[in-house]
């Protein structure tokens, strides 16, 4: 079962484009941390199993962009 942050944590993921402003606004606005805080929950959240139920087509998409992230950086460190 998610807990209150990690639920609006999905929320804000699955919309923060809708909102005004940048989405480092929108963390800072909702849940008054640095946007570096919000991305170690997040990557930590990515994999529970409880947020996989919770919003799976979210999870499975920010996994996909994770591992793309991540092939990226390795990349560069091959080629460099």
């Amino acid at each position: 079962m998610l807990d209150e942050t990690a639920r609006h944590t999905l929320d804000l993921e699955a919309g923060w484009w809708r909102r005004a402003g940048t989405k480092e606004a929108a963390i800072r606005d909702r849940f008054a941390e640095s946007p570096s805080t919000y991305y170690r929950r997040l990557g930590r959240l990515l994999d529970d199993p409880a947020a996989m139920e919770h919003a799976p087509v979210l999870v499975r998409r920010l996994r996909r962009q994770r591992a793309l992230r991540i092939g990226r950086r390795s990349d560069r460190r091959l080629a460099g």
